[in-house]
């Protein structure tokens, strides 16, 4: 399954953006792939810009880990109600709520990583399991049709959209 694949009535508002970040690629191998680059990319940050602002208001680098954490973890979430045919619309999240919420400043980064790699490893065993039916699937999220294939690739365009931060904002 290559993004490429995708209907236009599979994806819509916000989320294009990350579909195109994910680029042309294979779902099941990218959502792979992307982490171990991910990994290897934050480990050779150096430790002094962990905990670093840009600017005021703005989070630190370990706090966007954990960003990438929890939505990767909402939008499996949706993917799981939607490729069960589950028709209830579900609602959007305040990713500040969710980070000022966090202790993510007082976490170690092999805790961060770590936890991103478990939540990835399961997403792609999801993923896995899933037959082309499932992954076509559609649902409602945040005002938004999104089928379980396109949440997949937003999965990977939002991780890669954030390393591009991180190279052009923190670095």
């Amino acid at each position: 399954m290559l993004t490429s694949q995708l209907l236009e009535n599979e994806y819509s508002g916000g989320f294009v953006t990350y579909i195109q970040e994910a680029g042309n690629v294979n779902l099941i191998e990218e959502l792979e792939i992307s982490l171990h680059d991910f990994i290897k990319f934050v480990q050779n940050i150096p430790m002094d810009k962990f905990d670093y602002r840009y600017a005021e208001g703005k989070w630190t680098i370990k706090e966007i880990i954990q960003h990438i954490i929890d939505t990767e973890r909402i939008f499996a979430y949706r993917a799981l109600r939607f490729s069960r045919n589950d028709k209830t619309a579900l609602a959007s999240f305040e990713e500040n709520d969710y980070v000022d919420n966090t202790n993510a400043n007082a976490r170690g980064l092999q805790d961060l990583l770590t936890e991103l790699s478990a939540v990835r490893h399961s997403n792609l065993l999801f993923y896995k399991s899933l037959s082309e039916e499932q992954l076509k699937k559609i649902g409602t999220a945040s005002n938004n049709q999104m089928s379980v294939r396109a949440l997949g690739f937003v999965i990977i365009g939002h991780q890669k959209h954030h390393q591009k931060v991180f190279q052009e904002r923190y670095l």
